[in-house]
């Protein structure tokens, strides 16, 4: 019989253990090809929009919201990012089988516009799938992330898993905000695409600057 020496003796094996993170919530951030040039025309055609067209009042708290008929309005800047935003949720989406899905997406978009202390309730788009943000103009966020203007997303599990200890959190990748919301800076020229019923948020803005963008909500027809 072979006699346990050393550091084995005394211990008992250690278990296995397998962790799983289930119910992913998928949030696609991609840089837009040719993002410089898409802005500058984008910007001066929103701009030139908000003199002409009076405010639609939904999430926003103060700032300036288009009719949601961008693709009729924005020119061939639009129509490129809406594009490239149908082709992303086309990549994201599949049949419960495993296999890829062929979808035609009914489409409809709309203009941001925030400035210094403006910003948007949290909310979510019911009727849609995919919802997604495209930044025309980050305000000056992408040099200072510090003035404000993230787009802010609640846990969708709501507040109940951070009530009982509120110091404490799972140690896995994403547990820190748990019961709470994640936030992201917002980068000019940048795609973010989310799953419509997630309930987010943009926090008040305080650059100098005009903070733009574009949002869009995708339904399959």
């Amino acid at each position: 019989m072979e006699q346990a020496t050393g550091k084995n003796q005394g211990q008992a094996a250690q278990p296995q253990i397998q962790l799983r993170n289930i119910f992913p919530t998928p949030i696609a951030v991609m840089a837009v090809p040719g993002a410089d040039a898409i802005n500058k025309a984008l910007e001066a055609r929103i701009l030139a929009r908000e003199q002409d067209q009076q405010s639609l009042q939904h999430s926003n708290r103060g700032g300036w919201q288009s009719t949601h008929d961008l693709d009729q309005w924005g020119g061939p800047e639009a129509v490129q990012v809406l594009t490239i935003a149908q082709q992303l949720a086309s990549q994201l989406t599949g049949e419960r089988s495993g296999k890829p899905a062929t979808i035609k997406w009914r489409l409809n978009a709309w203009a941001n516009i925030n400035r210094h202390g403006q910003a948007n309730e949290f909310h979510t788009h019911p009727g849609a799938f995919w919802s997604a943000t495209y930044y025309v103009s980050d305000g000056g966020a992408g040099q200072s992330p510090d003035i404000g203007g993230e787009f802010e997303m609640q846990d969708p599990r709501g507040v109940g898993p951070a009530m009982l200890a509120p110091q404490l959190c799972f140690r896995t990748q994403g547990g820190q905000s748990m019961g709470a919301s994640e936030m992201l800076v917002p980068r000019a020229g940048a795609l973010v695409m989310f799953p419509s019923w997630l309930s987010h948020a943009v926090r008040p803005y305080h650059g100098d600057g005009v903070r733009i963008s574009i949002a869009l909500n995708l339904t399959p027809s």
